[in-house]
């Protein structure tokens, strides 16, 4: 007799409730995708300079203008719930204590990809796009670029360039910041 198995589709719901209850250790890595919990790459020491590089030219240029959240959720669905390691947000005065993060408040997320750049390039960048996302920068440090997605549609993000040393960057919402990539990279 063949057995058939069946993955269970959790909610945000759920999946809080994990958390809450100590099923899900506070300091587990995971995050929620298409109802899945999964876990999180660990992260490295390169991985967190280029995260902290980054972060550290956004809170400078960009105060007061959009809320920089480092490696917190955001809400896709109710079944995704993925913490991108960077994320643009519209400035709120309560700085989201009272609302999620959801695809019409998100002006750019940032993934820094070391041994995550399948996962992040597979897995996470059609499911942006797929929830309107309007801008994706993907640091894959091993390849040394970043690779900046735009326009997105239910099929994949429909304008990608890739940028690399020497070239400089500016985020869609923010034309008037320009990043250089080496700022990014180190």
């Amino acid at each position: 007799m063949a057995v058939h198995l069946t993955h269970h589709q959790f909610t945000r719901t759920e999946y809080h409730h994990m958390a809450e209850t100590g099923i899900i250790k506070p300091d587990a890595r995971v995050e929620l995708i298409e109802g899945e919990i999964l876990a999180m790459s660990p992260i490295g020491r390169r991985h967190n300079a280029d995260v902290d590089r980054l972060a550290a030219v956004f809170f400078e240029q960009l105060r007061g203008r959009a809320t920089v959240r480092v490696q917190g959720s955001i809400v896709l669905s109710d079944g995704n719930e993925p913490e991108p390691d960077l994320a643009l947000l519209r400035p709120r005065e309560d700085f989201y204590a009272g609302a999620d993060a959801t695809p019409d408040t998100i002006l750019l997320l940032v993934e820094v990809a070391d041994t995550s750049e399948s996962y992040d390039r597979l897995t996470k960048t059609p499911l942006y796009a797929r929830h309107g996302i309007p801008e994706l920068w993907l640091v894959d440090i091993n390849r040394d670029r970043v690779t900046i997605s735009r326009d997105p549609s239910g099929t994949g993000f429909q304008t990608v360039r890739i940028a690399r040393r020497g070239e400089a960057i500016s985020p869609l919402s923010f034309p008037d910041l320009t990043i250089a990539v080496e700022q990014i990279l180190g």
